[in-house]
């Protein structure tokens, strides 16, 4: 991941093992995360998502960029990833750790990787057509701020008592 200031919206969700939301299957139970992006996505005007429920797969690219790969929960427009989901899993709960981009441009993330030119210049042309930015999919999405104020407000809907969430 190469995160800058601003971009991506970073967002973690922790939810107990008393929770509503809590389920023992780590692979089904990052659904409702990516359900709840979907739903704050759509509000904003993104149609036709849909959200991995298999198990990991990390592609092509995933063994050198996460982003790259498919995993339980995450938010797909077509098969770019829009939303990135990883979680925590303890005694006490999960912590769902989320991120979208405002523009997907792999080039700076390839750049500060070890690799030589000519594979850089392959590994970015695929990694363009692995992910897409939340502003490349809805006009006038500056910044993701709109995105973080719209997931927080609709988060009480999702969320069971124990649950919580910060960006």
């Amino acid at each position: 991941m190469l995160l800058h200031p601003g971009d991506p919206l970073w967002v973690d969700a922790w939810v107990p093992r008393d929770d509503p939301l809590w389920v023992n299957d780590v692979t089904s139970s990052a659904a409702w995360a990516g359900e709840w992006w979907c739903d704050a996505l759509a509000s904003l005007g993104v149609g036709d998502l849909t959200v991995h429920r298999g198990a990991a797969e990390p592609g092509e690219y995933g063994a050198l960029v996460c982003f790259a790969g498919r995993g339980p929960g995450e938010v797909f427009s077509d098969a770019r990833k829009v939303v990135g989901l990883s979680q925590w899993r303890g005694r006490e709960g999960a912590l769902f750790m989320m991120c979208a981009y405002t523009r997907w441009d792999p080039v700076p993330l390839v750049e500060v990787l070890d690799l030589p030119d000519p594979a850089r210049e392959t590994l970015a042309a695929g990694l363009a057509a692995v992910a897409v930015g939340v502003a490349q999919l809805v006009d006038g999405v500056s910044d993701l701020q709109g995105l973080a104020d719209t997931l927080l407000s609709t988060f009480s809907g999702w969320a069971g008592p124990g649950g919580s969430v910060s960006p």
